[in-house]
């Protein structure tokens, strides 16, 4: 059955394990979450696909005891989706079985002569191959490929496919960082990123600077910084909302670029391609434009799009085009690792939520010809700016509950759907370890997740900081998936990433030079 194309779930033939459900009782059997039956839709059946390159050859015996003993043991992990169709409103719910490792780690038998040959393209056309396979819905949603043969970047590497369903990217790339150890404690797990530290100064919050008044005056100096960005937050929400809303029902459209995807490009195959940005560039030009380092980002990615669309088209770039990207927001705060950790030990959830809870943004990205390349990541800066000021992932993932609870799960698709068709691109970033760590014993050289189902031709995801084995520095590893029947040169649009940021770092350095 192709699930890629969402056919009809039916209850599968692998024998659910009575023993534990007995054991266990209604603990066994949850409902799938809201957003995760969106994941089951034909036009929106996602899957999550994640590279991760490895320091050394693949000890088989300890990835799959490794698996045994953590990641098979998670509830969504060891868990069918079942539909009882005897139900007036039938709806999917997981529950637990016995999971046979040997059914989800996958070692394929590819042509040794290809991956001696090139094998970074060996990598990368089989990992693309998985875009056209469906996964086996009688066993829990999720496979291991090995891929035992070294590249350019690593000495071998792991594929982990998952459907979308089963969880969102954060939480599930959090669940393999869970499944890893530090390299210099392998009793010890890893840290992620905080997200913890001072708030972007910006209009509303801008009080700090302000001289020093009587108690009374600060009081209601604060007091009406509050209401001012109550106000503006409230409407920059509704604007947002108003954008969304109009985007989903089809009255607001991006135009027709050559990157819009065509109809029926969720079921086309997509090629994954990655390629590591360093950090240090990243965050020199961050401190010289005094912004994020998710808005050098953006500002490169609207530059690198630029750069492959006036290059094609000939056009002069003195007119600005601007195309949207859906940007998916985790609005359930992901359990940490420890409690992952516990969680699969334990084989129950111990309180800790799981499942999707995403929320929708909508961010524009703006195709021009800027004499100053710094340009596009001031743009990015700005839009980032203005986005965060606003409510509008909270509220789409609320309405799309309404909509779901009153309308059912058709009406709820279909707008989110049409919330992709008429957008361009997708994007999204994702925290890496900040240190060296190893997954049963072997060292990760780098972790490259995508995602494929959805109804973009272009989609975009970034993750770091990475510990890179090879040079030990920070990385940022930049992800593209596209659809190969519309980008046969898709690699020149990654290459333009990586020219993208080189002119961008070395605009930055000018600056300080004349500063």
């Amino acid at each position: 059955m192709d699930r890629r194309r969402g056919s009809a779930m039916r209850k599968p033939a692998l024998e659910i394990d009575a023993t534990r459900t007995a054991a266990a009782g209604e603990e066994e059997e949850e409902p799938v979450s809201p957003t995760g039956r969106l994941f089951l839709e034909p036009h929106f059946s996602c899957h999550i696909v994640s590279v991760s390159g490895l320091g050394g050859a693949v000890d088989l015996p300890a990835v799959r005891a490794g698996l045994e003993a953590s990641l098979a043991r998670h509830p969504r992990f060891c868990s069918l989706q079942v539909l009882d169709e005897q139900q007036e409103d039938p709806r999917p719910k997981w529950v637990r079985t016995t999971v046979n490792i040997d059914d989800h780690v996958i070692v394929p038998n590819l042509d040794p002569t290809a991956t001696s040959a090139d094998p970074d393209r060996a990598l990368e056309d089989y990992v693309s191959s998985l875009s056209t396979l469906p996964m086996d819905q009688s066993r829990p949603l999720w496979e291991l490929h090995v891929l035992d043969f070294p590249t350019s970047e690593a000495a071998a590497a792991l594929v982990l496919r998952v459907h979308h369903s089963v969880g969102d990217g954060v939480s599930l790339l959090s669940l393999f960082i869970a499944c890893t150890r530090r390299a210099s404690d392998e009793a010890s797990l890893p840290a992620l990123p905080t997200t913890a530290g001072r708030r972007r100064a910006g209009p509303v919050y801008a009080l700090s600077s302000r001289p020093r008044l009587s108690p009374s005056w600060d009081a209601l100096a604060a007091f009406a910084a509050w209401i001012v960005s109550f106000l503006v937050l409230l409407w920059h929400t509704v604007v947002d909302v108003a954008c969304f809303a109009a985007t989903a029902t089809s009255i607001l459209g991006d135009p027709p670029t050559l990157f819009k995807g065509a109809e029926g490009v969720e079921f086309r195959p997509k090629r994954f391609m990655n390629r590591t940005l360093r950090l240090d560039d990243v965050k020199y030009v961050k401190n010289a434009v005094n912004c994020t380092i998710n808005d050098v980002l953006l500002g490169v990615t609207s530059a690198a799009l630029s750069r492959y669309y006036l290059r094609k088209t000939g056009e002069s770039g003195s007119e600005t085009i601007k195309v949207r990207s859906t940007l998916l927001v985790n609005l359930r705060k992901t359990p940490g690792l420890h409690t992952l950790a516990t969680m699969m030990e334990s084989g129950k959830d111990n309180g800790a939520q799981w499942g999707n809870r995403l929320g929708y943004m909508i961010l524009p990205f703006h195709i021009a010809n800027h004499d100053d390349p710094l340009e596009y990541v001031r743009k990015a800066a700005q839009v980032a700016r203005r986005k965060k000021s606003s409510m509008e992932s909270a509220f789409t993932f609320w309405s799309g509950s309404v909509v779901l609870k009153i309308f059912g799960i058709k009406a709820a698709a279909s707008l989110c759907y049409g919330m992709m068709r008429n957008t361009t691109l997708s994007f999204s970033n994702v925290a890496g370890p900040t240190e060296q760590v190893v997954f049963y014993g072997h060292p990760i050289v780098y972790i490259a997740p995508s995602v494929y189902g959805h109804p973009h031709s272009v989609s975009m995801c970034t993750t770091g900081p990475d510990y890179a084995l090879s040079k030990l520095r920070d990385i940022i590893k930049l992800v593209l998936a596209v659809d190969e029947t519309q980008f046969p040169d898709a690699h020149e649009l990654l290459d333009d990433f990586d020219q993208s940021l080189r002119i961008i770092r070395e605009a930055a350095s000018e600056k300080q030079k004349d500063t």
